[in-house]
């Protein structure tokens, strides 16, 4: 069988309307957390100005809403935020919708069934004998094993695929609870929808070269995401970021030892911004400047952390970097993904 290489060639993005988030501490959360003596403290120390919501909490209150309820309103926002996002994508790459042979969607914050892959193909045109895959319920990281998975599929098959990673966190704004985590994870977390496209061969773009996974199960308590009547309950350890600072190193060295590379060789990082300490530790870890981590910054400023689809909104801020890139995202698990993606 001949292999061709994953050449990721086209990206495109979709949010819903943008959330103040001084308004929304001021309009909502102020009172949710009225009696929280550190949650203000918390809400301003997350590293957000902005970031997108489908259900803003400041002109809805979904906290008591049941979890059948949320799921339906994740099918009518995530659609044509979906549609958005791989049509803008195709686009860029220049390709129609009946070329594509895969399309995968990642997501964590909502379930149908038929799925938002089989209800956007048909709505986008993609061809009846389409290949489909839902990465479901990882959590922050599942861009990077998503992008592994149709990766293999385009360098095997030597056909198009489209990754899509649609997040609606403000579906799962939860009951007023004394709980800091739960402050956290509701001054973070925000909505977006993005996709790209992975060619075979193709002569521009980033070739997928490399990823690596690790997982340290012994921490597996430290960062949740749980089914409950009321919607998914993030569950959030402080001491997420020691965690990170053990493995960071080692995964990024296995990353650059298989291409021959070393840190000072990168020349973009898509760190996954899960928070300003995160993004502290790993660059720390590395050696790397404030500099080097400007996108990812910049993204959880503007954007807040959405969930799987950070990354790849990191990644379309370095669109105009000449050279290496790494994109790293963390999870549940403790699971840190890392991929390679070398200028073609």
């Amino acid at each position: 069988m001949r292999v061709s290489a994953a050449v990721l060639t086209g990206a495109g993005a979709a949010l819903p309307a943008t959330l103040d988030q001084d308004a929304a501490w001021d309009g909502f959360f102020a009172r949710h957390y009225a009696g929280v003596r550190a949650a203000r403290r918390i809400w301003d120390g997350a590293g957000v100005r902005t970031r997108h919501a489908v259900a803003n909490p400041v002109d809805e209150d979904l906290s008591g809403w049941g979890t059948g309820a949320r799921m339906a309103r994740y099918v009518q926002e995530a659609l044509p935020l979906g549609k958005q996002a791989v049509a803008g994508a195709l686009d860029d790459a220049g390709l129609a919708p009946g070329d594509v042979g895969l399309f995968a969607v990642a997501t964590c914050t909502g379930y149908a069934t038929p799925g938002l892959d089989i209800r956007l193909a048909s709505d986008l045109g993609m061809p009846p004998g389409l290949q489909r895959l839902l990465v479901g319920h990882m959590g922050c990281y599942a861009a990077v094993p998503g992008l592994a998975a149709v990766g293999d599929f385009v360098a095997a098959r030597s056909r198009p695929a489209v990754l899509l990673c649609c997040e609606l966190t403000s579906l799962h704004v939860q009951p007023a609870q004394r709980e800091l985590d739960q402050v956290v994870a509701h001054a973070l977390f925000s909505d977006a929808a993005a996709a790209v496209v992975v060619e075979p061969g193709a002569g521009r773009g980033r070739r997928l070269a490399g990823v690596v996974a690790r997982t340290d199960p012994s921490t597996a308590d430290h960062m949740t995401w749980d089914v409950t009547d009321l919607g998914f309950r993030m569950g959030l350890s402080p001491r997420v970021p020691d965690v990170l600072s053990r493995h960071v190193g080692d995964v990024v060295g296995e990353l650059l030892d298989g291409a021959g590379l070393r840190v000072e060789d990168v020349a973009g990082w898509a760190v996954h911004p899960g928070g300003p300490r995160i993004l502290d530790v790993v660059r720390d870890e590395l050696g790397l400047t404030e500099q080097q981590m400007g996108a990812s910054r910049r993204v959880l400023a503007e954007h807040g952390n959405c969930s799987s689809a950070t990354v790849l909104l990191v990644l379309q801020e370095l669109a105009d970097v000449d050279g290496p890139v790494v994109a790293m995202a963390f999870g549940p698990g403790l699971t840190l993904y890392a991929a390679l993606l070398l200028p073609v």
